[in-house]
Order: C-alpha cells, then structure tokens, then sequence
C-alpha cells in the first residue's frame, strides 16, 4: 500500500514534516531556555539567601534547673567584628511558651559556645532556639 501523505499535495492534509520539525526546534529551544532561566533564578534565591545569614546558631542542649530557670547551650557562628543576638524560649509541657529572652554574643572571635540562663514563669520542659541575627548597632 502506498503512503497517502507521498501521494497527497502540499499542505492538504495537514502540515509538511519540515513545518513539523521547525516547531518541535523551537518548542526544545524555548523550554531549554526557561530550563536555564529557573536554573539561575534558584542559584540566584539560594546565594542571597545564604549570604544573608551572617549569624547563626544552634542549641546544643539544656538542662532544667528549677520551675522558674533552664539553662541553655548555644554554639553560634559569626563573623568577628560583628556582634549576634540569638532568641531563644523554653516551653512548659503542655506547649505553653514559659519563657523567652534575647541573648547576645559580643565575643571577638567569629564563633562562641555559651551556656545562658533563661528565666522562666512556670516549669520548663523544652528549650527552642528561635533564630540568630545581626545585633543593632548601639545608639550611643
């Protein structure tokens, strides 16, 4: 049997194979293009957003002292001539937040591990570290 499309004129039962190919081109080539485009827009979110933390920390363990104190480990990383300031909390055993308090860490060197003590209004059972951040510069 002998192939319709060979026998058929031009354009008269659809496209050509050459028009066919020509779009197949241009739709690889479009989505090569926004491939790269998402590319670089994830590189570019993931760079800002790690160049943005300067300061960080992390909660290396505690221990509940007593109903009203927990005291606190923190190892926090930071680059020397800047001051941290790391916010943590302790929470009660039903979940309810029993303290917070804001802790800074002015040492020279661009990494600090210190135990802090967080005074609490009721007994302690967990401790979270909110985050860490750059510390306003005094006003004085």
């Amino acid at each position: 049997m002998a192939d319709v499309r060979a026998m058929a004129p031009e354009g008269r039962y659809g496209r050509s194979g050459a028009a066919d190919a020509r779009t197949d081109r241009r739709l690889k080539i479009i989505g090569l293009v926004l491939g790269v485009l998402l590319l670089g827009f994830v590189a570019w979110a993931g760079v800002s957003y790690i160049g943005e933390q300067k300061v960080s920390g992390e909660l290396t363990g505690f221990q509940v002292v007593s109903d009203e104190q927990i005291d606190v480990n923190l190892a926090v990383r930071k680059p020397a001539d800047t001051d941290g300031v790391c916010t943590v909390r302790a929470q009660a055993e039903d979940g309810l937040e029993v303290g917070r308090a804001d802790f800074r860490f002015d040492e020279s060197g661009d990494s600090a591990h210190r135990t802090v003590t967080l005074r609490t209004t009721g007994r302690a059972t967990s401790a979270e570290l909110m985050g860490c951040s750059q510390a306003p510069a005094d006003a004085g």
